[in-house]
């Protein structure tokens, strides 16, 4: 009888149908891991959302332009993060058999690849005006630090989370090539939505971290982490909510924010920080928000006086 051993090889979905040589990148940038991108991209649609109606001429082709720029950012700040996590990888059972650990693809390699998605995105960065190309290269600061969070700080989360909602600035920079009240509210309150998910996401590996050394909101709020999350949940809740109010949209934008409420009441009911599937299954429901806030503010817009 042959035993049944998981190997880097058996990767389910679209990914393992891809050739194999190509299999360990597409896994390097979590192509078989879309929740992450759309955590990366809400910020910027809600954003563009915030600052323009639908039937602007650029809304779609923002909308478009930051689609594609947060799957290659996303696969370079993953990268990254691999690149530099390579040896906390091997001791963590969920990330021993990412690409680097399990031998699949070199740190040379991974880096001329992270560099390749890097220039990718900054194609498409160039597509937008002079400021808000500026505060997209400004981005790279939190990318680079973030991987070095959870060695120094109990909060890496926060740091994640300003990185992760750098769009929420991107978005109203493309439109008007300026910040403002609407967009810094915004990526304020977003900054909590992460540290509400990441938490949530963090108690899947917090027997390995606590083992390895590695710092998480996880372990630093132990038993408490619901009343935080439900904390956290509610500065975004309050913060999207007045810059919607902020942004001047009408009465189709409040009926989605009690949706968004409901949403996330319902996650922090729901949640078990010792099922690891549990936590699995809710940090992926924020995709579930992203649409929810995204439908309102166009729901805003359409009915501002």
């Amino acid at each position: 009888m042959i035993d049944t051993i998981k190997t880097p090889d058996s990767v389910v979905g679209w990914v393992g149908r891809i050739p194999r040589p190509v299999r360990p990148y597409l896994r390097l940038m979590r192509a078989d891991r879309p929740a992450g991108f759309w955590l990366l991209m809400w910020p910027a649609w809600w954003s563009t959302a915030f600052a323009l109606p639908p039937n602007a001429p650029d809304f779609w082709l923002f909308c478009a332009l930051f689609f594609i720029g947060s799957i290659v950012m996303r696969g370079a700040g993953c990268t990254w993060n691999d690149i530099v996590d390579r040896k906390l990888d091997k001791a963590v059972a969920r990330t021993a058999l990412r690409p680097i650990p399990a031998g699949e693809v070199t740190v040379q390699k991974a880096i001329l690849f992270a560099i390749v998605l890097s220039l990718s995105g900054f194609a498409v960065l160039v597509q937008l005006n002079s400021f808000a190309i500026l505060l997209g290269v400004l981005s790279l600061i939190p990318v680079t630090i973030y991987p070095f969070a959870k060695r120094i700080t109990n909060w890496p989360q926060a740091v994640l989370g300003l990185t992760f909602n750098w769009g929420a600035l991107m978005g109203w920079a493309a439109a008007f090539g300026t910040l403002g009240p609407v967009p810094l509210l915004l990526y304020a309150g977003c900054l909590f939505w992460t540290l509400g998910y990441d938490t949530i996401y963090a108690h899947q590996d917090k027997a390995d971290d606590a083992i390895v050394g590695v710092k998480s909101t996880a372990l630093k709020l132990g038993d408490q982490s619901a009343r935080w999350i439900a904390g956290f949940y509610l500065v975004f809740l309050i913060a999207t909510g007045f810059a919607g109010s902020l942004a001047g949209f009408g009465w189709g934008w409040w009926p989605g924010l009690v949706a968004l409420a409901g949403h996330l009441g319902w996650q922090v009911i729901r949640l078990d920080i010792d099922d690891p599937q549990r936590c699995l299954s809710l940090f992926r429901a924020n995709s579930w928000v992203g649409w929810i806030v995204f439908l309102s503010a166009i729901a805003g817009k359409l009915t501002a006086s």
